[in-house]
Order: structure tokens, then C-alpha cells, then sequence
């Protein structure tokens, strides 16, 4: 029997990550790639495959099925979902059949709630978690455009089978993604979160790049408050972070493509719908909750919703 995996969401995350698996495994005996996808990016895949442009290179890759109907998708051993977190619920809908109580789901959003938000909808399954470090957006359906050398995959999970998590990775490191598989997950995702939610938020509210961001002394601290208020609330939840944690998340933007920006910025420049709900309003929530000050994240929720 096959290991059948499904990608849901082939934004910029589970395109680019979609794409090395599909690349990896197309005439594979092992494992079958599927891409869960519907309308305009279902039609350009199935016909043209799903393209993916790097910085001195592009590949065009094809899953072993693109398709959005649960009978033809079947039953997955491990689904990898990747679309917006304002999407998490709806997104499963069409494909709760698929969805067995042995699949084991991986979460790759930009939040930290995911999980706890998937295991509702899924009481049954083994949920991990994940997070990753990429800059890739959708260049046009069916298109994945990544910037820059940087990628890293993380998950892992408390409850998970052993057996199943090593087998995760073996899938991932055979299609050159860099992957690891972290015992203290919950830290690296917050980790992750520290990075993510202070950049969209300081990006959108803003509305400049990394670059401008850094290189402007004001800019610049309003980044290093909004890192100060995070840090503040994932220590009241009790996690244990490294001590320079807002140095280390510094040092990480200060590597990013400096002309790049969050993809909160960027859909909210587009008139799309943003994760301001995951990403800044999250943590205003949490502090509420633990009795931390937010003065600038909810400065800034403030003026992201009145907008």
C-alpha cells in the first residue's frame, strides 16, 4: 500500500513544500502526492503542473492527482494543510471523508493555535504541529514564486507515534526538504510566532518592507516593542524560551531579503483578507487573558480593524 499524503493549501507554503514532495515522488512505489485544490488553480495544475520559480532556477512539478472531489481524492494517511488560518475550518469541509481516524495532520498556518483549532474539528486524529521559514507567495494561480536561500520545516508533536513522526521525516528529507523533527515543538513554534506575528504587524501598520523597518531608528523600536509585548505573553503562558530571544528574532530579520515584507502586508495591500485575527489580535487576546500589557499590539489591532 501506498503512504498517501494530501497537500491543502498551495499558497506560497504548502505549494513550494507540495511541489518538492510531487517533484520527489511522482514515480514513486511508495508514496502518492495529492494536491487538494478547486477551480482556477485545479485547471492550471492538472493541465501545465504547478511551476515554481527560485531565484536562479524554476521547475514545473506534477502531483499524481490534483483534485478537489473526495471520492477521487480517497482516504489519506497524513494531509499537510497550509491555507489561511481564517480559512482552517472551512477548508476541511469538502474533504472530511478523506479524513480517517489513522490520518495524521500537519498544521503549517502562521498562528500558534492550529492545532487546538484542528483537534475540535478532528477529536480523533493526531495532530502535530509545525511551522516553517520561507519567503514564498503566489505569483499567479498555479505559480509559487520563492525569494532567497532560506527554508526550514519543523513539527513534531507530544502524543504522536515515534514510528510515524520518523516516518514523516524520512518522506521529507528524501525530497531534499530541509526538516526537523524538534521534541520541544510548542517552543519552536512560538518561536516562530515571535518572528511572524511582531513582523506583520509592524509591516502592515506601517505598511513598509523589512528594509525600511530596520533602517528607520523609530520604526525600528515600535518592531522591538511589539517583540518585548510577545515575549512578555509567551513567558506568562509558561514557556520556555531562550533569554535572548528578542536579539535572536533581530538577527533573523536582519538576514531576511530586505525589499521582502509579510504576507499580511501584502494582502492587505491587495484588498484581500488578512490573519490580523491570528497574528496581532492572538496575542492581545492571550495578554488580556495572563494580565500582560500590549500597549502597542493594540495600538496597532485597533487601527488594522478600523481600516
Amino acid at each position: 500500500m501506498k503512504t498517501r499524503i494530501g497537500i491543502l493549501g498551495l499558497g506560497g507554503v504548502g505549494g513550494y513544500f507540495g511541489g518538492l514532495l510531487a517533484k520527489a515522488y511522482l514515480e514513486s512505489d511508495t508514496v502518492e502526492i495529492i494536491f487538494i485544490a478547486r477551480g482556477e488553480t485545479q485547471k492550471i495544475i492538472a493541465q501545465n503542473g504547478l511551476k515554481i520559480i527560485l531565484d536562479e532556477s524554476k521547475m514545473t512539478v506534477f502531483p499524481n492527482l490534483v483534485s478537489n472531489d473526495p471520492n477521487e481524492i480517497g482516504k489519506l494517511d497524513y494531509l499537510i494543510c497550509a491555507t489561511k488560518t481564517y480559512d482552517i475550518e472551512s477548508s476541511f469541509e469538502s474533504i472530511k471523508k478523506c479524513i480517517t481516524p489513522k490520518t495524521i495532520i500537519l498544521p503549517l498556518y502562521n498562528g500558534v493555535d492550529a492545532t487546538e483549532r484542528i483537534q475540535i474539528v478532528f477529536p480523533e486524529n493526531t495532530v502535530l504541529q509545525g511551522c516553517v521559514y520561507i519567503v514564498s507567495m503566489i505569483e499567479s494561480p498555479g505559480i509559487i514564486k520563492k525569494i532567497g536561500p532560506y527554508e526550514k520545516l519543523f513539527f513534531g508533536s507530544k502524543n504522536a507515534p515515534v514510528s510515524k513522526l520518523k516516518e514523516l521525516q524520512s518522506i521529507f528529507e528524501k525530497a531534499s526538504i530541509e526538516s526537523y523533527l524538534v521534541e520541544n515543538i510548542e517552543e519552536t513554534v512560538w518561536e516562530k510566532f515571535i518572528f511572524i506575528s511582531a513582523l506583520a504587524s509592524a509591516t502592515s501598520y506601517l505598511n513598509q518592507n523589512i528594509g525600511e523597518i530596520l533602517n528607520n531608528p523609530e520604526n525600528k523600536a515600535i518592531y522591538i516593542s511589539l517583540l518585548n509585548e510577545i515575549t512578555g505573553v509567551a513567558s506568562a503562558k509558561g514557556l520556555a524560551l531562550p533569554n535572548d530571544i528578542v536579539d535572536q528574532t533581530i538577527v533573523k530579520l536582519e538576514k531576511s531579503p530586505q525589499d521582502a515584507t509579510s504576507s499580511m502586508h501584502r494582502d492587505l495591500l491587495a484588498g484581500r483578507n488578512t490573519e490580523v485575527v491570528s497574528l496581532t489580535k492572538y496575542v492581545v487576546d492571550q495578554a488580556a487573558k495572563f494580565g500582560v500589557a500590549t500597549p502597542i499590539y493594540q495600538m496597532i489591532l485597533e487601527k488594522l480593524t478600523r481600516d
